[in-house]
């Protein structure tokens, strides 16, 4: 077995985290790197990711998520907020990157845009946060494996009240929507589902191979 799987195997949501761990910079850098290179759909990352160390705000936002311990015990809240709406300027702004980064004219890249703004932009604001928020649960997927390889603890949540979250940060005002949330830090020696055996589908039963 990789050890990639193996430490698949060794993660599970932490529900006590040891309040004295801290995540090293070093590898809190490497989790924002692999939140930036976690996939999207056409590469818009249509979202922002709010990492919160600061204890004062993170114990305001504790009872909008349910009073989960978690929410101040870990080393870090992870908060993925996606765009409510958007318009030309999501798509304008990542080709505009795409030409820097590649060295394209962006003349070059109109057809695309204009494909591009045909899929996304025409959508009804419901079906855009809908879809946002999908994109915003691929890069919550890309840190939970990071976290894992690195053996960091973490907790995907959606235990919490997504207006209240809105509110005490600031987001509505940004055109952002509270998604998902992650904690991340090292799992107390006192979390006892720790120990529990990881249940999940047989493959058989999971997987088709057609």
């Amino acid at each position: 077995m990789s050890k990639y799987i193996d430490n698949l195997n060794w993660r599970y949501a932490t529900k006590k985290f040891d309040v004295t761990k801290k995540i090293p910079s070093e590898d809190l850098e490497l989790l924002t790197e692999a939140i930036t290179l976690s996939p999207s759909s056409y590469g818009l990352q249509p979202y922002k990711v709010l990492i919160i160390e600061d204890q004062d705000l993170r114990k305001k936002l504790q009872p909008a998520a349910w009073g989960q311990s978690q929410i101040t015990e870990a080393s870090h809240l992870v908060v993925l907020a996606n765009l409510t709406s958007f318009g030309e300027e999501l798509v304008d702004d990542h080709l505009n990157n795409v030409s820097e980064t590649r060295g394209i004219p962006s003349e070059n890249l109109e057809g695309y845009a204009t494909f591009m703004k045909s899929k996304v932009v025409t959508m009804s604001d419901e079906d855009k946060a809908t879809w946002t928020a999908k994109q915003a649960y691929i890069a919550l997927g890309n840190l939970l494996s990071a976290a894992a390889d690195l053996k960091i603890d973490a907790c995907p949540m959606e235990g919490f009240d997504a207006v209240e979250f809105n509110d005490i940060l600031g987001l509505n005002s940004k055109n952002l929507n509270t998604a998902v949330l992650a904690t991340i830090g090292y799992r107390s020696e006192e979390d006892e589902t720790q120990h529990y055996k990881k249940v999940r589908k047989s493959k058989e039963n999971l997987i088709t191979l057609i």
